[in-house]
């Protein structure tokens, strides 16, 4: 029984090329868009969940300021972990991590490293990373220890053992090779080239609440034990901030982040940056979308192919087939077709893979599919599609009355017509709610890209700052000025796309002394001039400000001069022109406001613009900024990396621009702008594509009727309106219905922006007039062929 029913399949499928291929390759695209998402999905959501110790290692994030004001960082000083685990029992250990790019070298070949991370002794004891090489209780027990990964002990070491080897690190220090480990996988917020010993750094010999450069991790006894360790931890540090620190109103707190809500449940970056929940939501949904619009498809032309199969029905019901049997042949005839797409779909899924990798960033491997846990949800998928698809027409089939299919054919009730309709509606209210949130995407992405932030990143140069730079710091920067294209040079100890200084001032403001937790930017001479920000009060920095640096007598007579933004004057409750000659303390060390400076947004625009504080220090300097004229950038490099060699030579010569960097705030946004362009084109192809074959059925269906109206004079301008019409007012309703959806979850989407667009009313009559010309393009291939028709023909094929 099975092989008859097989091979009635295969004759149908056969017999009914274009509806085959139609359905064929709608749930094939349908399938293979679920499975290239499905992968990014398991990487996403798998996020250290390798580790066997994730379910009780917690991240400590820290906060600070005044209530209703509180500052968020997702580092600590280093006292945080080696304190709160004197001081809660269920800490067992902690590791303390910090990245810094190094310049490394061995023999010949000198790489600049940006995965160069600093850990405790017991990073190895915490975390599952198995060394290769090496003992993991002593490979980070002392100073000027390193372990390295298996892909970077190749690069240097190529087959030879690299164990005791010695590693020369920024020209001043040597560093011995104590062991190797696996490449952290993929899906892993902690990723390294290189682990050296945290005992390293001078950072190591001292406990400090602030100076907070350090991600500070904590494993407890047991996963029970994080909601009342951050329950005691609050009380604690409530106690700390009043006593220790003696910050009154203010506060000092911590906060314990599971580790496997890390990645997808924190607004806090860390190593890497973090995914998003919202994102993993909102593809998925994409992802079900487009198979059910596939689904949809095969439905609607499965249901209407129906009516070509009378005869069939009524012999096999006359011969004895009951209802059951019907079902069964019909609903196989839709699982074959959807093991047949499903198998497809994997090896498109395979070809495709180098290309969505390029489009979501990641590293993913089709392997990954055939893992058990996968392969359930594959013959799952297979199943449920399968089912979905063909289970409406095959009852439909399975449920025709025998007198009347012998009388008069299978007629399609009208109720069967109605929900033929829902589905197409259906289909395009999903498009046209994809090429809505596309615009909406891209125009956010545009709005960010031009906005006004309150400084010049064009044709800005970046070159990176190291401790062997400082002796020669104002040499290198006089060698770059003589450049003809540079127009200033300046440095800084960030890049005022990401300042995460945080700091305190304490201020007069003339009624009462106000305590201020502040964002600061350790900078030099002329670094407002050369990021062109507006003075709004007061005047730039001097040497004179410099001179005032006085590090002399214990720097008893040393005196800083302030700058600060607009929102910080704000909240010292003076104005820009009130602020300026005012008294100021930092850490105890006096200096007087300077000048005020319009706002500019240091951070990305999903933050409003918080205080901010400039002062004079080279000491801190990790960027040197040159402004160019922007003409002739490629002869500028040139000459930078000739003068580079000359004077540091003992790192490679490597440069970004501001721009640049400050695009790469907003590469979650791209990458979701790209995946929704990407995957609303899939969805408007197969909602056309099904509509397609839906106008050359009914064009089909009427070649009669068409052949009479052409006799009586009907124009072809008349019968394509006449076939079209229906299609398109199913389009103009699916208009109005996803309109109004699209517009409240773009709406929602746009408020984890600070700064963002307004959706424009064009964009819905965009979307919905392209929808309209698709989809009256789409039937117009079917009915300009049947209205162009010899009508004698048709008259007589019918």
């Amino acid at each position: 029984m099975f092989k008859t029913y097989f091979k009635i399949a295969l004759r149908k499928l056969s017999k009914n090329k274009l509806y085959s291929i139609v359905n064929i390759v709608g749930l094939t695209v349908g399938i293979t868009s679920c499975l290239l998402i499905g992968l990014y999905i398991i990487n996403e959501t798998g996020y250290d969940k390798f580790q066997k110790n994730a379910d009780r290692i917690v991240r400590v994030t820290m906060e600070y300021g005044e209530p209703g004001n509180m500052n968020k960082a997702v580092t600590t000083g280093t006292k945080a972990g080696p304190q709160l685990q004197r001081t809660f029992p269920q800490i067992e250990t902690y590791v303390r991590v910090i990245n810094y790019s190094s310049v490394v070298k061995y023999e010949d070949k000198v790489f600049t490293e940006p995965r160069f991370l600093f850990a405790d002794a017991g990073f190895f004891n915490v975390f599952s990373f198995p060394l290769l090489e090496g003992d993991a209780k002593s490979a980070l027990d002392g100073p000027r220890k390193v372990v390295i990964s298996a892909s970077t002990a190749h690069k240097y070491f190529g087959n030879a053992d690299p164990v005791g080897k010695v590693l020369n690190v920024n020209s001043d220090r040597e560093y011995q090779v104590t062991g190797v480990v696996a490449d952290a996988p993929e899906n892993s917020q902690i990723k390294y080239d290189f682990i050296a010993s945290f005992s390293t750094l001078s950072a190591s010999k001292t406990e400090e609440w602030w100076t907070a450069n350090y991600i500070t991790y904590l494993m407890l006894d047991k996963k029970e034990s994080i909601a009342p360790l951050q329950t005691q931890i609050n009380a604690y540090m409530t106690n700390v901030s009043a006593n220790e620190l003696k910050m009154g109103k203010a506060q000092l707190v911590y906060n314990a982040q599971p580790m496997k809500e890390v990645h997808l449940h924190s607004d806090l970056g860390g190593l890497e940056a973090n995914g998003s929940i919202k994102t993993i939501y909102v593809i998925s949904i994409i992802a079900l979308l487009i198979l059910v619009i596939a689904c949809i498809n095969y439905t609607n032309l499965a249901t209407v192919q129906s009516s070509g199969r009378s005869a069939e029905i009524g012999i096999r019901k006359v011969l004895g087939a009951q209802k059951g049997q019907l079902f069964g042949q019909f609903i196989g005839e839709s699982f074959l077709i959807t093991l047949l797409s499903l198998t497809l779909a994997i090896v498109l899924t395979a070809a495709l893979m180098p290309y969505f990798n390029d489009l979501t960033g990641k590293v993913l491997a089709i392997a990954s599919l055939f893992k058990p846990l996968p392969v359930a949800a594959l013959v799952l998928l297979c199943v449920l599609v399968g089912f979905a698809s063909g289970s409406y027409p095959a009852l439909v089939l399975a449920n025709a009355k025998l007198i009347s299919t012998l009388k008069s054919g299978l007629r399609l009730s009208s109720s069967g017509s109605y929900f033929r309709k829902t589905l197409i509606v259906f289909q395009f209210a999903v498009s046209i709610c994809l090429i809505v949130s596309t615009f909406v995407i891209l125009q956010q992405l545009n709005f960010m890209r031009n906005k006004d932030l309150g400084y010049d990143r064009e044709h800005v140069i970046v070159l990176p700052v190291d401790e062997q730079m400082q002796n020669s710091y104002e040499a290198i920067k006089a060698a770059i000025s003589v450049n003809p294209n540079v127009i200033s040079v300046s440095g800084a100890n960030a890049s005022p796309t990401s300042v995460g200084w945080g700091d305190g001032i304490d201020v007069d403001n003339g009624q009462k002394n106000v305590s201020l937790q502040i964002t600061a930017l350790p900078s030099d001479l002329g670094f407002i001039k050369t990021m062109n920000m507006k003075i709004i009060a007061g005047m730039d920095y001097t040497e004179a400000d410099y001179a005032q640096m006085d590090t002399s007598n214990h720097g008893k007579n040393f005196k800083y001069a302030f700058i600060l933004n607009e929102t910080a004057v704000k909240a010292l409750g003076l104005t820009p022109e009130q602020a300026i000659g005012r008294r100021a303390e930092k850490g105890g060390t006096p200096g007087v406001i300077k000048a005020v400076i319009k706002d500019f947004n240091f951070a990305s625009l999903h933050e409003n613009v918080g205080p901010l504080m400039l002062f004079l220090d080279k000491q801190f300097t990790n960027d040197i900024f040159i402004k160019t004229n922007g003409k002739n950038i490629p002869a500028t490099l040139s000459f930078l990396k000739a003068m580079w060699k000359e004077r540091v030579p003992h790192r490679p010569f490597e440069y970004s621009f501001l721009d640049e960097n400050y695009n790469k705030l907003y590469v979650t946004e791209q990458k979701t702008a790209q995946i929704f362009s990407t995957f609303s084109t899939l969805a408007i192809l197969l909602a056309c594509l099904g509509l397609f074959a839906l106008a050359a059925f009914a064009t089909m269906q009427r070649t009669k009727e068409i052949g009479i109206r052409k006799v009586l004079g009907a124009s072809v301008s008349g019968i394509v309106g006449l076939i079209s019409k229906e299609f398109l007012v199913l389009t103009l309703i699916a208009i109005v219905i996803a309109s109004p959806a699209a517009w409240y979850f773009m709406n929602k989407w746009l408020q984890d922006f600070a700064y963002r667009i307004n959706i424009q009313w064009w964009v819905f009559v965009v979307a919905g007039g392209l929808t309209l010309v698709i989809a009256f393009i789409t039937v117009s291939l079917q009915s300009i062929k049947a209205a162009i028709a010899n009508p004698v023909k048709s008259l007589r094929s019918e």
